[in-house]
């Protein structure tokens, strides 16, 4: 970085001297670090429109006084100590005159808050069985790069501009596309989002404000509660069993007229894993178009479905155009890709797409080209098929063996889930703390509470539950993993 901006402001003095302060207090307030390099004479000089000759008197000054050091071939940089102020007037201060002489930090007043995120990844843990993880390892970045090379040679530069919320015309149409021949879904429009996380948070928004309720499982997604409650809305818990939400306790939550949405994860619910029925499904359409109720229907990882033809989602048959649809390709491809989509009618995905243009002008287009190429060319429907026989083998060993622990006497049980990433194992001990315990020991795992929308972090009530992620591992990973896992069980 050439460029140095700096404030001539001691008028009075020399223009050179004035140089030299301006330099100086940059330094001071730390515009340029120790041991960084200065811009040449000529580009300051060009830079403040002055002679040459005076930009080498000021940095000879600053030289003179122990700021800056001139190096042969190499210009003028800021030494790597700075040289010790004077501290006369310093000395004297007490405690008081120091806290005087300093500005109280501004006292920011919040008025809402985001998701809290700890400050290590459970991707930093050696064995990490987080439910949504892909394995990053296995993406074909070296076919990715070439379609990103390819999509970026024949560039159209108004492509490039403000403006145009709704994503890339061409991915649209690929997911367009996807979404038709794959999901059934065919008479809707597509809002390409950063992330599906923004396509909640959009939807949020839109339709929701302080006083208003929505009702999601009672285990489920936190991340898509915090974004209904940082629009006011409050949540309403509805009860589940083993095949899923219970119709008829949603009936009597929406009996009581305040629900505005209903929040789902139908195929591979969030986080036990169950497939909601084709029954269920109906009754639930039904309840939400006699109670005037939208339906946000959250298909994560509707690509890795295992035992059959995964349902089709319930936006493919939405006579009544209240269902909106969200999806991502975070579990197929990574989560910095950031290619999530919203799917609804057209009233809605218009004022979506306006409202998208508050939180940002412009999609990441160049991305966007990229994948919309990885997907015409068939890159984007190999790497699907390679990771769902894979993510199936990793769920097959995972049941292996925690059916061998069974065998041992190992108080588990679980059923195998259809499709999806991950496993919901009910233990007969109580796992409280159990993952504090393993996170010591580099393993990553996520429990009952974490998912509990009734949850209070001061409620001591037992869980029994874990999520057990299989995809983000290999086997042998997955196995060294479990090992420390029983290990705490048995104790």
């Amino acid at each position: 970085m050439q460029e140095l901006t700096l404030n001539l402001s001691e008028r009075y003095k020399a223009k050179y001297l004035q140089i030299a302060g301006a330099i100086r207090k940059a330094i001071k307030h730390g515009q340029v670090s120790p041991a960084e390099a200065l811009p040449s004479a000529r580009k300051l000089a060009e830079q403040l429109q002055t002679n040459r000759h005076t930009i080498m008197a000021a940095y000879a000054e600053l030289v003179a006084e122990g700021w800056v050091e001139a190096k042969q071939r190499s210009g003028y940089r800021v030494v790597s100590t700075l040289p010790v102020q004077s501290s006369k007037k310093i000395k004297h201060l007490t405690t008081d005159d120091h806290k005087r002489a300093q500005p109280a930090a501004f006292a920011w007043q919040f008025v809402r808050h985001g998701y809290n995120q700890n400050n290590k990844k459970a991707s930093d843990y050696d064995y990490n069985f987080s439910g949504g993880q892909p394995d990053i390892a296995l993406f074909p970045f070296s076919e990715f790069n070439r379609c990103f090379v390819k999509a970026n040679q024949c560039i159209k530069v108004e492509l490039f501009s403000y403006g145009d919320s709704f994503g890339e015309p061409q991915l649209i149409a690929q997911i367009g596309t996807y979404l038709r021949r794959v999901r059934a879904i065919s008479d809707k429009q597509i809002l390409i989002c950063n992330g599906s996380q923004e396509a909640l948070y959009i939807i949020s928004q839109l339709l929701l404000q302080r006083g208003d309720f929505v009702a999601v499982e009672q285990l489920g997604y936190p991340p898509a509660w915090g974004a209904f409650k940082s629009a006011g809305a409050e949540l309403l818990a509805i009860k589940q069993d083993e095949k899923g939400i219970i119709p008829d306790h949603l009936e009597s939550v929406l009996k009581q007229g305040k629900v505005k949405l209903l929040y789902l994860t139908p195929l591979h619910q969030y986080p036990t894993t169950v497939t909601l029925s084709i029954s269920r499904r109906m009754q639930i359409y039904q309840l939400a178009v006699k109670y005037n109720v939208a339906i946000v229907e959250d298909d994560y990882d509707h690509e890795f479905h295992y035992k059959c033809q995964p349902l089709a989602p319930m936006a493919a048959d939405d006579p009544y155009g209240l269902v909106i649809y969200i999806s991502t390709f975070s579990k197929l491809m990574f989560g910095a890709a950031r290619i999530g989509y919203l799917v609804a009618n057209k009233a809605l995905i218009e004022q979506a797409a306006a409202f998208k243009t508050l939180i940002n002008h412009k999609s990441n287009i160049m991305l966007q080209q990229t994948v919309a190429l990885w997907m015409k060319t068939g890159g984007f429907e190999r790497h699907l098929r390679k990771m769902t026989r894979l993510y199936q083998q990793r769920r097959d060993a995972m049941v292996e063996q925690l059916q061998s622990y069974q065998q041992q006497g190992v108080p588990i049980s679980f059923n195998i889930p259809d499709g999806g990433m991950a496993l919901w194992v009910k233990t007969e001990k109580r796992v409280n703390n159990l993952k504090t315990k393993l996170l010591d020991e580099n393993v990553y795992i996520q429990t009952e509470a974490e998912f509990n929308v009734l949850h209070n972090h001061n409620d001591e009530t037992p869980e029994y539950n874990i999520r057990l992620g299989f995809a983000g591992m290999n086997e042998e990973q997955s196995q060294h993993g479990l090992v420390r896992l029983i290990k705490h069980l048995l104790a």
